[in-house]
This record gives C-alpha cells, sequence and structure tokens, in this order.
C-alpha cells in the first residue's frame, strides 16, 4: 500500500494551486558566566543512580491520525490494470493538494492481488470510507466486507448491477449515455432506431436501454443486431438489418474503433444517410475523432470542457497523460472533501449526505446518485467533425 497523505506544495494550475507555510524550529539554550564574574571551583560531584529509560511504544499497523479522516483507495497498482489504476490514485493526489485539504488522508491499497484482501486490510487500519474499486467483480468482494464494517463503497464501476447495500457506482453507465443521444436525435426529428450491439452482458444492457429510451420518444427500434467483434461478424449483422425496415439513426453500442469497421458497411447497404450513434464508450477514447468514418457521428459523453486542463496540469506534475476515465478518482476527492467538512473525525461516515438533492460537482460535471446507488450524470452530447470533438448540446450544469 502507499500513503497519499499529502501536504499542499506551492505550484501553478488549473485550479487554486496551494501554498502552505509551516515550520517547527528548534533552538537550544546554553548558559554564558558573565564578563568579569570570578571563577569558582566546581562543586564535587554527586553520585548518580542510572536513570531508567523505557523503550517507546509501537503498535502494528497504519499510525493513526486524530485529526484527519482515514479513506482507503482501492484500485490495481500492479497487473494488467495497473496503468488506469495508478492514473486514478495520482488524480486524488491532486485533488488533496488543490482543495488544501487537512482533513483527509488517503492511503492506497493494490486490488491486484485481492480486492477482499485489500478491504480488511483497509477496515482494519482504521478507514472510514472506501474509494473504489475500480472492477464490478471487485465491488462484489469488498461490498459484504465493508458493509459488515458499516463503511460505504464509493466504486468507479459502471455495472449498476453491483450497486446498494452501502455500495455506490460513480462509472459513466450506457444507459444514461444511450439515453442522452437518443433524446437528443429526437430532438432533430429522427424517430426510426437501429442497433448494432456486441453479445454479451454489456450488449444485452444496451439492447434494454436503447427500447426504453425510444419508447420514451414514441420512436421505433426497427432492428438490433449482435455480433462477436471480428470484421465478418460485424458485417454480416449490418446485413441482416432488413431492407424494408429503413432507419434514420443507428446505435453502435461499443467502442469507436468498433463502429468504425461497421461504418463502411451501413453506408454501402441501408443506413447510407443514417446518423451515427456512440455510447459512453467513445469518451474513454483519445484518438476518437481520428476517425474518419466517423465524421458527423454522435455520441453522449461527461463534459469535456474541463478535461484538458485537468490533462495538462497532469502531464506537467506527472510527466505522462491521464487515463479518460481518473477524472472519476478526482471527483470523488471533491465529494469526500465537501462531506467531511461535517464529518466529525472517530464517527461513521454520513452516508445519508450522499444523497443530496442538488448532487455534486466535478470536473466531469454535476451528478448525483439515485435511490439504488447509481451515479445520474448531466450529460452533454458531442459530434465529430473534421478531426475534433465538438460540443452540440451541452449539458445542464445542475439537477432540477
Amino acid at each position: 500500500m502507499a500513503e497519499a497523505a499529502l501536504k499542499p506544495q506551492r505550484g501553478n494550475g488549473l485550479f487554486r494551486t496551494i501554498a502552505l507555510a509551516g515550520a517547527l524550529a528548534l533552538g537550544a539554550c546554553s548558559s554564558i558566566i558573565p564578563r568579569g564574574a570570578p571563577e569558582t571551583a566546581p562543586p564535587p560531584q554527586q553520585p548518580t543512580r542510572p536513570v531508567e529509560t523505557t523503550e517507546p511504544q509501537v503498535s502494528q499497523g497504519i499510525p493513526q491520525d486524530e485529526q484527519r479522516h482515514r479513506v482507503a483507495l482501492l484500485v490495481p497498482t500492479s497487473g494488467n490494470n495497473a496503468g488506469v489504476g495508478q492514473s486514478i490514485a495520482n488524480a486524488t493526489q491532486m485533488a488533496l493538494l488543490d482543495t488544501k485539504s487537512e482533513r483527509v488522508r488517503i492511503t492506497t491499497y493494490d486490488t491486484a492481488t485481492g480486492a477482499a484482501d485489500a478491504a480488511r486490510r483497509a477496515i482494519a487500519d482504521g478507514n472510514g470510507l472506501i474509494l473504489g474499486p475500480l472492477l464490478s467483480e471487485d465491488v462484489r468482494a469488498v461490498a459484504p466486507i465493508a458493509a459488515a464494517a458499516h463503511v460505504p463503497v464509493l466504486s468507479f464501476s459502471n455495472d449498476t448491477s453491483v450497486a446498494g447495500n452501502g455500495a455506490f457506482i460513480l462509472g459513466y453507465t450506457p444507459a444514461q449515455s444511450i439515453e442522452r443521444v437518443v433524446s437528443f436525435a429526437a430532438q432533430n426529428g429522427m424517430t426510426q432506431f437501429a442497433a448494432l450491439v456486441p453479445s454479451g452482458l454489456y450488449g444485452e444492457r444496451a439492447s434494454d436501454a436503447l427500447l426504453r429510451a425510444v419508447r420514451r420518444q414514441n420512436g421505433d427500434v426497427v432492428s438490433i443486431q449482435t455480433y462477436d467483434r471480428s470484421r465478418a461478424s460485424i458485417d454480416a449483422a449490418v446485413k441482416r438489418i432488413p431492407e424494408t425496415s429503413p432507419y434514420q439513426a443507428i446505435l453502435i453500442a461499443d467502442s469507436a474503433g468498433t463502429a468504425a469497421v461497421a461504418v463502411p458497411t451501413i453506408r454501402a447497404t441501408t443506413g447510407a444517410s443514417a446518423k451515427v450513434l456512440g455510447t459512453e464508450l467513445w469518451n474513454t477514447d483519445s484518438a476518437v475523432a481520428d476517425n474518419k468514418v466517423l465524421n458527423g457521428a454522435w455520441f453522449a459523453s461527461v463534459p469535456d470542457g474541463l478535461y484538458r486542463q485537468y490533462a495538462e496540469k497532469y502531464r506537467a506534475r506527472f510527466g505522462k497523460a491521464p487515463y479518460r476515465l481518473s477524472t472519476i478518482g478526482y471527483d470523488v476527492v471533491l465529494l469526500t472533501v465537501r462531506i467531511a467538512r461535517d464529518w466529525k473525525v472517530g464517527q461513521r461516515f454520513p452516508m445519508n449526505d450522499l444523497m443530496s438533492d442538488d448532487g455534486f460537482a466535478g470536473l466531469d460535471g454535476a451528478f448525483r446518485f439515485d435511490n439504488s446507488g447509481v451515479a445520474q450524470r448531466a450529460l452533454e452530447v458531442q459530434a465529430i467533425r473534421n478531426g475534433q470533438t465538438v460540443t452540440v448540446s451541452v449539458a445542464p450544469k445542475s439537477f432540477e
């Protein structure tokens, strides 16, 4: 585990920079004989008993902090997902520095060696809140351990099935992004929708979300086709869309790279003029705008206005670009610091404060938790135009 109990340092950046002045001075006093004083013989030495010394008591574990709240960050810092885990950890450090918080102490625990063990260590060390983990299977392992200790879990997963019983989900969920982009398409006169979705759980959830979203807009889903992510399977899925079922928009519920494979076949068949729609996965792809075949496509995303400045500051501090998902780590620290103002040290985390109707604000815009523990996000719609992404429908600043 790695400590992130940070003392602010002076620096420049997007947010308020930190200047913390504090020094402890140790002075030594010496006795001085006044000039001109008569010399006297030193007094005879008296026998002394040896001074008994007591060895300091050292307790196991991390030293407890009586002034700050102990908060655990559970992310992979080794293994296949170490890159994104370390990027999230770096973001939490930046947030502590930028907020000048002296009420929160964050300790990082590596989930790659076992999420359940990491949670047990975190709770044994006295942490009253868990940030993370990243993967849904790790949330399933951590949540019951944390619940038994009355410690909330603010996970970075986007799997809504693991929310509840003290576990909250902060990840970008497909249902919300599909609802947002379908709503925008309907506002622009589109009523007939088709979809390509991958086989598996994500595709099933994307299909359900599309059906609900289109139904709300009084539109029709003319065809949903699945594929196994091979080029041949994607082409075959596109060609299975009936020629007798014209559509004005087609959702490709996958990465931007997969969408780029499908679009040429779409244009050559029944979707020559259809608007291509993407999901939240597109926003995690830094090269999304480089796919020329996606020019004109729309996708819903958390706001990007502050991300670019954050990325510049991150690169200056850590010498590399951040993972797009790392902003969740930054924003969850902003949330923690806000609640910590009224969270008394030594008491349980005030879980009810997470359910604020007003929600919270961060780099990724406004969000709040619904009754199931899933973060509802204020999303914008972006379009790909000539190698760039541009906002075509801004995100609301708050919740009504």
